[in-house]
């Protein structure tokens, strides 16, 4: 089997000011192309993301489901069943030179997903709210209670081999994609595994828990989507 591919997909809206120092940190060595999916921002996300080389893709339906969704379909005519996705937020809160210990264990085809865990390791002060940390305690205990797996996070930077994405069929457009990939790759008895990544307060504030009516529309659709796909 040839080598993977592999794809970063980027979601982002109004995150000029950061999306640049997520894009030059990616280890261009490692990877095959950067995708940015503009998602309907009012700011310069696009031209800055260009000018860093990643190729941009424009989603006008807001969303972060959306967003990766457009990413997908970008890369679906190009894709093998060995190629990897990465997926990473634009705020610079991960940080994407940590790339390679996350795509690794796929390569090496001992897992099928990887989560990047902010639970076990260095992690900024601050850099989580206490709504994402006691979000986090409540759905993945109630992931291991109702699907017999153990995560420790439900963080957005994660890979995933293509194949095994293309099997989890993902649906959800908004707040709920994170836990959908991952309870899905659970009922699906995909081998899942987590890395320790390093975590900062990103740059700006939160579109969804730096809001309160964000916190509550996302808390519920993780909820939601946990008990949904049962």
């Amino acid at each position: 089997m040839s080598p993977s591919q592999i794809y970063v997909i980027i979601p982002a809206f109004n995150e000029s000011t950061s999306v640049g120092k997520v894009i030059r940190d990616i280890p261009k060595n490692l990877v095959t192309e950067i995708i940015v999916v503009n998602n309907g921002s009012t700011d310069d996300t696009a031209m800055v993301a260009e000018d860093e080389g990643a190729t941009v893709l424009t989603e006008h339906r807001k969303g972060y489901g959306h967003a990766c969704l457009k990413g997908m379909a970008y890369i679906a005519p190009v894709a093998r069943d060995n190629d990897i996705v990465v997926f990473l937020d634009g705020d610079y809160s991960d940080f994407p030179q940590e790339m390679e210990k996350l795509v690794t264990p796929i390569s090496e085809d001992h897992a099928d997903m990887v989560i990047g865990s902010r639970a076990n390791a260095n992690r900024e002060s601050g850099s989580m709210l206490p709504q994402q940390v006691f979000g986090n305690w409540l759905s993945t205990r109630l992931i291991r209670l109702l699907y017999n797996v153990e995560f420790s996070d439900l963080g957005p930077f994660r890979a995933i081999r293509w194949s095994a994405l293309q099997q989890i069929n993902m649906q959800d457009k908004t707040f709920g994609w994170t836990v959908e990939m991952q309870v899905k790759a659970a009922r699906l008895k995909l081998r899942c595994r987590e890395v320790p990544v390093s975590y900062r307060k990103r740059i700006g504030i939160s579109k969804v828990s730096g809001t309160f009516k964000g916190t509550i529309l996302a808390g519920y659709k993780i909820l939601f989507t946990i008990f949904k796909n049962l």
